[in-house]
């Protein structure tokens, strides 16, 4: 799921919350998912030119604190906070950011003097209501490298996520004013609008190359807009009318990027119901599992729209199950993202139940980035283990350098199945673990192994028989 920190929409809940409630409000989100058996949170780190994280490259968010610039009070880590706390869930850390918005509007009072609106005011183009980084500039992509490169040393985070956010959505009557910049960088006979594609290529191709020079396991990962191209202006593009396109419109080109190897995985953002007449989720899915098949390949679902939307499909309650079973029906669909976190918590329960019961009854493994390096992960030890009240206390050394899960299997009728997962420190080479197990899980043969984050896998390890207290 994501969990979107701009504008307050999943967390925290009201920058003045006290640092009891943001904690407390963040582990209901991870509690909430823990229990569906979701094994990622996209958490929006990087908003409009802040940071929910210390760091001199960026004032901190006043989506944190309520004044950007200003640091949380006893919350001097928040992102190591939430790292450690989504990690103690089994759940992976994607960390999202926006590479080019600068503001969400006009009202620069609210800026931090060390924003970069201030800082360097001629990277700055205003355009609609918000402020923008002009993408064509080497400066704005080098110091985005930086905060990648910062991010990605400093942090135990599994992934780099950007959304939809590129050159920004057309308003009419307007011109993002970077005539300047195109006839300093553009190369002759290009157009101003393949130059800018190419600005964005750059960021992208750039980006990829700072995580794996730094850490070839963690992944990089991005939500373009749902359509790529009408089927009106390019035969290979989808048959819908969509008023806005990723491609023409955004300057963005993920098949690109996937055909190139940049991303380890995509996330289209396909809000639309099933048949929706002039984007089809249904269409619009199929035709990115035709066209990038080459890299991990998610759907993302637009749950906030659940019994809150115009189109009445969203009325249904069986909306979202249709379109997961549609997904998995499809050869090339590695997964969901639900956006975003709070649009299933305390609501839509009909819907909740059915996801848990029929969806994600059981965990599912994570996968791999696409340069998965082979290596030999060694057998844990098992050096204790426990039954108390069906749950499973089991504690096992290591010796892997990039470990990322601990799995635990049960075993029927000669098959493994994946029943329990727990998410393995980097710095922790001994750790106790606890499943919640029921009392035929328990009864049955268990075996255990490790997986590291290129997604190798140790043999399995079995438990011994465990009698029942």
């Amino acid at each position: 799921m994501w969990i979107a920190t701009v504008a307050n929409i999943d967390w925290p809940k009201h920058p003045e919350d006290n640092v009891a409630k943001k904690k407390k409000d963040f582990i209901d989100i991870l509690d909430f998912y823990q229990k569906m058996n979701f094994n990622a949170a996209i958490v929006q780190v990087r908003t409009a030119g802040d940071a929910l994280y210390p760091t001199d490259l960026a004032p901190w968010s006043r989506y944190l604190t309520g004044t950007e610039g200003k640091a949380p009070s006893g919350f001097d880590e928040p992102l190591q906070w939430m790292i450690n706390e989504t990690h103690k869930r089994g759940m992976e850390f994607h960390a999202w950011l926006n590479p080019y918005r600068a503001t969400v509007s006009l009202d620069t009072s609210l800026l931090s003097q060390n924003h970069d609106y201030y800082q360097h005011p001629d990277w700055i183009i205003q355009y609609g209501k918000k402020n923008y980084y002009n993408p064509g500039l080497p400066a704005v992509r080098e110091k985005f490298n930086k905060i990648i490169e910062e991010l990605v040393t400093n942090y135990e985070i599994d992934a780099i996520h950007f959304d939809d956010y590129f050159y920004p959505y057309k308003v009419v009557g307007e011109t993002f004013d970077d005539a300047e910049t195109f006839s300093k960088y553009g190369l002759p006979d290009q157009s101003i609008e393949d130059w800018r594609r190419s600005n964005v290529d750059s960021l992208v191709k750039n980006v990829h190359e700072t995580i794996k020079k730094h850490k070839p396991w963690v992944q990089f990962g991005i939500s373009p807009f749902g359509v790529w191209k009408n089927k009106s202006t390019d035969p290979m593009g989808s048959a819908t009318k969509a008023g806005q396109t990723t491609y023409e419109d955004l300057y963005a080109d993920p098949v690109l990027w996937v055909q190139k190897g940049w991303l380890d995985y995509l996330a289209p953002q396909v809000y639309w119901s099933m048949d929706y007449p002039v984007a089809s989720h249904k269409i619009i899915t199929s035709w990115w599992a035709d066209h990038t098949p080459n890299t991990n390949l998610y759907v993302g679902n637009g749950t906030y729209k659940i019994k809150n939307n115009a189109d009445k499909a969203w009325e249904k309650k069986n909306e979202i199950p249709k379109q997961l079973n549609y997904a998995r029906d499809l050869k090339n669909i590695d997964g969901n993202i639900f956006f975003s976190a709070k649009s299933l918590i305390g609501q839509h329960e009909k819907v909740n139940k059915k996801l848990q019961k029929k969806y994600y009854a059981l965990p599912a493994e994570n996968p791999r980035p696409l340069n998965k390096v082979v290596r030999v992960v060694q057998l844990p030890a098992i050096n204790s283990v426990q039954v108390n009240n069906q749950k499973l206390d089991i504690c096992i050394a290591h010796s892997d350098t990039i470990p990322r899960f601990l799995h635990l299997y049960q075993v029927k009728k000669g098959a493994s199945q994946l029943i329990g997962k727990q998410y393995l420190s980097e710095s922790l080479m001994e750790r106790c673990f606890e499943f919640n197990l029921t009392q035929k899980q328990l009864r049955s043969d268990l075996k255990i192994n490790i997986v590291d984050a290129f997604g190798n896998e140790s043999a399995m390890q079995p438990i011994e028989k465990i009698k029942l207290r």
